[in-house]
């Protein structure tokens, strides 16, 4: 979301009366996609979901941060959120176009030209081999992994539901 959409959605939302359970979205439009499901316990993440609160106060950092990869000139797009609405449809392709990560369930999340991936693997190794395969994206800035290996345990992300 940019631009006056974004101001409008902001403004609304300062004056929105506070509730008890407020309603978790993603107020940003942020991409998130499941890739691979092969591991069918694997705990879902939340994604990119927040609250109204959340939402007000990320609205100005996220404005400083998208604005000023282009005002330092490593971006040629004017806001660096722009880029990730195109980069995570091209990485689910090229992820399940690989093969090496069919054994696997794994979401992506754009944010900033960085990736997240989470979920689940079958090896330390095998999450790496994701990670680098992944960072040889065109604009992409950076990968952060949050996969956990088997689907045992607590998982390194916020999960469907909390």
């Amino acid at each position: 979301m940019n631009g006056p959409f974004a101001v409008a959605a902001f403004l609304l939302l300062m004056h929105a009366a506070p509730c008890g359970a407020q309603e978790r979205r993603n107020f940003f439009e942020d991409p998130f996609a499941q890739v691979t499901s092969a591991l069918r316990d694997c705990p879902e993440p939340e994604g990119p979901l927040m609250t109204p609160q959340e939402f007000r106060d990320a609205a100005h950092i996220r404005a400083q941060h998208g604005g000023s990869c282009y005002l330092s000139g490593r971006c040629r797009l004017p806001n660096s959120y722009l880029y990730d609405k195109e980069i995570i449809p091209r990485t689910v392709q090229y992820i399940q176009r690989d093969g090496r990560f069919d054994d696997t369930s794994v979401w992506i999340l754009g944010q900033r030209r960085i990736v997240t991936i989470l979920g689940c693997v079958n090896s330390r190794e095998q999450a790496d081999a994701l990670v680098k395969w992944v960072m040889l994206m065109d604009d992409v800035m950076n990968v952060v992994d949050q996969t956990m290996v088997g689907t045992r345990g607590a998982p390194p992300y916020p999960v469907q539901g909390r």
